[in-house]
């Protein structure tokens, strides 16, 4: 991690072969908190109460869901001129989950840090509905900037 911002915490006994998605802790020691939306597949500016044409058009499926909404949680981090690898916590709300699913959205979700070699800290929620049912996962990010 090269953030200069944060320091990875772990406690004093951690099993390196252990293979975690995500640390126990991350410190802030400077900059400043960036609290990012909720996301999900929808577009980032979209209308509420959410338009049944708008959803109609959203992916059927876990994976294509968690992409677009990696896509444009993407996008706002560059519009605060923040990337993956200054993301503190994930927040993973996943509705009606199936076996296996948090296999799959993980994936995708890690994807999106490795290339900052990063793992923040994260809460994986399995929510009975979102805002709306066609919606099957919604994620929402801190990250710490200058």
């Amino acid at each position: 991690m090269t953030n200069p911002h944060m320091e990875v915490i772990h406690h004093a006994n951690y099993d390196r072969t252990v293979m975690m998605p995500f640390v126990p802790a991350i410190k802030i020691n400077s900059g400043r908190l960036l609290w990012l939306a909720g996301t999900t597949a929808l577009p980032v500016y979209h209308d509420h109460p959410h338009r049944r044409e708008d959803l109609a058009k959203l992916p059927d499926n876990l994976e294509a869901q968690t992409r677009t909404s990696m896509e444009g949680i993407k996008k706002t981090l560059e519009a605060a001129g923040a990337t993956f690898g200054d993301v503190v916590h994930i927040f993973v709300f996943r509705a009606r989950p199936r076996m296996g699913d948090i296999g799959r959205a993980s994936a995708i979700i890690n994807s999106y840090f490795a290339p900052y070699n990063h793992k923040p800290t994260s809460t994986n929620l399995a929510v009975l509905e979102l805002g709306d049912p066609e919606q099957l996962i919604e994620i929402q990010m801190v990250a710490v900037v200058d």
